[in-house]
């Protein structure tokens, strides 16, 4: 009884681990949908860790779709290189449908790349909008504008691999934007014809190089910003204004140090006045002892001191008055 059990649990086993390695339902699922890979075939795609079922999926969406270049070797190898075959797939079946020319290996290239291969398809088809960031910029009369665009792409497959993205073109639009406006003399001109900044900035080629295709850029709206000419000259005249201040209290500090140096200057010749003064009795004493002096003398110079005391008080009442 215990021997039969266990024969019958190893063959279960065995059974079970057949039809795993040995997908013989789906090898009958691919051979029904006209898809021609055999039992071996499925057997080592489980030994090289390939999903057989994603790939006999994939084989038979592309055989149904009529494509004849996608093969199970091309498909193995996306696989174990890290790609997504089914979107792959999906991508080459809407291609197929647009009448877009897309072949298998560029398909994987893109997918590769990190870019949605279907998506990039399906933009093909059907064209992306993309809403810009509003760009300010100010016309030759100093009037500042805010714009804001809407650009309409669709994808270039030839330049998927290796191309620009979204943010590039965004850039580029703003530059383009912001070129337009500062070269308009009025900011009354680019209300009036808003359509002149998309044709300027469509004649520019700005999708070269990148993974698009601009179809159109329509300036969804336009608002009137600040007077930027007026304040700029505003701030020059107060900067104007600051530079004379500086250059007016340096004058003045000037000055003030030149009249400081003037009065240290009469300090020092009174002193030297006052200095020479204490000496003169000192010459005069010396005058009388060696006989230069008399005492006619003296007295004469002492009049004419006195006199010349009347005269200064008789000229400067006020003074006196005070005194």
């Amino acid at each position: 009884m215990d021997s039969g059990i266990i024969f019958t649990g190893i063959i279960l086993v065995f059974v079970i681990l057949f039809f795993y390695y040995v997908p013989f339902m789906l090898w009958i699922n691919a051979v029904v949908s006209g898809v021609h890979v055999s039992l071996i075939q499925l057997f080592l795609m489980r030994i090289r860790k390939v999903p057989p079922t994603k790939i006999v999926n994939c084989l038979i969406e592309a055989h149904k779709a009529g494509l004849s270049d996608v093969k199970r070797d091309g498909l193995e190898a996306h696989y174990l290189a890290g790609g997504h075959i089914e979107r792959v797939v999906h991508a080459l079946v809407s291609a197929n449908k647009a009448n877009i020319q897309l072949p298998f290996q560029m398909a994987t290239a893109i997918d590769l790349a990190g870019r949605d291969v279907f998506e990039a398809v399906q933009m093909s088809v059907n064209p992306k909008v993309i809403d810009t960031p509003p760009v300010t910029a100010v016309a030759k009369d100093g009037i500042q504008l805010i714009t804001r665009a809407r650009v309409t792409v669709r994808a270039n497959i030839n330049q998927l691999v290796g191309g620009a993205g979204e943010d590039t073109i965004l850039a580029r639009v703003g530059e383009g934007i912001v070129s337009s406006i500062g070269s308009s003399e009025s900011h009354k001109s680019v209300l009036e014809n808003p359509d002149s900044i998309s044709k300027l900035v469509l004649s520019k080629g700005l999708d070269d190089g990148t993974a698009f295709e601009i179809l159109s850029i329509d300036i969804a709206d336009i608002d009137v910003g600040k007077n930027i000419g007026a304040q700029l000259q505003m701030d020059q005249a107060q900067a104007d204004k600051n530079i004379a201040q500086a250059k007016a209290e340096e004058r003045r500090a000037m000055a003030i140090a030149t009249e400081q140096e003037m009065k240290a200057k009469a300090q020092e010749a009174r002193a030297l006045v006052i200095e020479a003064e204490a000496l003169v009795p000192q010459a005069m004493a010396e005058a009388f002892r060696s006989g230069n002096l008399g005492i006619m003398d003296y007295y004469r110079m002492q009049n004419i001191q006195a006199d010349t005391s009347m005269r200064e008080a008789i000229s400067k009442p006020n003074e006196a008055k005070k005194k």
